[in-house]
């Protein structure tokens, strides 16, 4: 290559050298998303930051009540399960109330200030939180949110993959089109992830938007991924806008929570406030699953998730408990 594409400055010396993206990763999951963030269109990167009303108050709620209300079931319809069945996503208000946000978003902004995330405009990125906080760990072992994630799929029995802390900082552009399938290693159609702001997402903090339809991967898959540069972002836009495709990129109101399924393509738009947005998410995967036969970089850093499981192994190790059997 006669000159060094931007993304490049992200990758290792043996990721830039070459277009093949059939390598394992070899850095941190932040350097991952650092790099991954860099192949996103972006137009608004100069547009004046937005400040956003103060929050309304609300007190954390006390362990007991935030580890009951983890753990009550909550009943979805038939209806809902096929609406997530033929379109990838649904999303369900009044999931996790104003006090259970409040002690989660604390703990959150006191875990990437812990790790030294506070400023820039980077999209932060913190994964296993749940081995080392007990108010994580509520949240991802959640017998509310692993039976809703089973049940939309239609499986017996649900194991972790991992969490995941998002804070994508004030100024931080889009998250680029993508479906989870392409970036999780695991060898199986039922992976649903739950995707829990903590705090509301108006439209200009960048909510997490979807397209409707499971067939998409099907229809876009003679669109090259490009590890160096937007063109994959860019023709996915394109390829939407040219077959209408119908695309939900609406704001979330405080409780609401997405389920998404490992085919259905999503982004997620720039923060434009000065307010950080802050998520939790959770991946489950069918109980059973292997780890597919040939990990590449997209897959990130896999290894530290599921570990000492080799390619092709089913995936049982003490990080993937099962969390949710019917």
């Amino acid at each position: 290559m006669s000159e060094k594409p931007a993304a490049a400055e992200y990758l290792s010396e043996a990721h830039a050298g070459s277009d093949e993206i059939g390598k394992e990763w070899d850095q941190d999951n932040q350097q991952w998303w650092d790099w991954y963030m860099s192949l996103a269109e972006n137009s608004e990167a100069n547009e004046p930051l937005i400040e956003l009303p103060a929050p309304p108050d609300a007190t954390e709620a006390s362990d007991e009540v935030f580890s009951a209300e983890l753990a009550e079931p909550m009943p979805i319809s038939p209806e809902q399960v096929g609406a997530f069945q033929r379109d990838g996503f649904i999303k369900l208000k009044q999931v996790l109330s104003p006090g259970t946000l409040a002690k989660l978003r604390s703990e959150l902004v006191r875990l990437f200030d812990q790790a030294g995330d506070g400023v820039g405009n980077r999209f932060g990125s913190l994964e296993m939180m749940w081995q080392h906080s007990q108010i994580i760990k509520a949240f991802v072992f959640s017998p509310r949110l692993a039976q809703l994630a089973a049940d939309l799929l239609g499986v017996a029995a649900v194991r972790l993959y991992h969490d995941n802390g998002m804070s994508k900082q004030p100024g931080c552009g889009r998250t680029p089109w993508h479906y989870d399938g392409h970036h999780f290693p695991i060898a199986t159609d039922n992976v649903c992830t739950v995707w829990a702001p903590l705090q509301a997402i108006p439209d200009p903090m960048g909510p997490l938007g979807f397209a409707r339809g499971l067939g998409l991967v099907e229809a876009l898959e003679d669109i090259p991924f490009n590890k160096f540069d937007t063109s994959y972002d860019r023709q996915i836009i394109d390829r939407f806008a040219e077959t209408s495709v119908e695309v939900d990129i609406s704001a979330f109101d405080l409780g609401e929570v997405s389920f998404h399924h490992n085919f259905n393509f999503h982004t997620a738009g720039p923060n434009r406030t000065t307010t950080q947005r802050m998520v939790l998410a959770t991946t489950y995967f069918e109980d059973g699953a292997r780890v597919i036969d040939s990990p590449h970089m997209v897959n990130g850093d896999w290894r530290q998730f599921m570990p000492g499981v080799e390619p092709g192994e089913v995936i049982d190790t003490p990080l993937n408990p099962v969390l949710y059997r019917r």
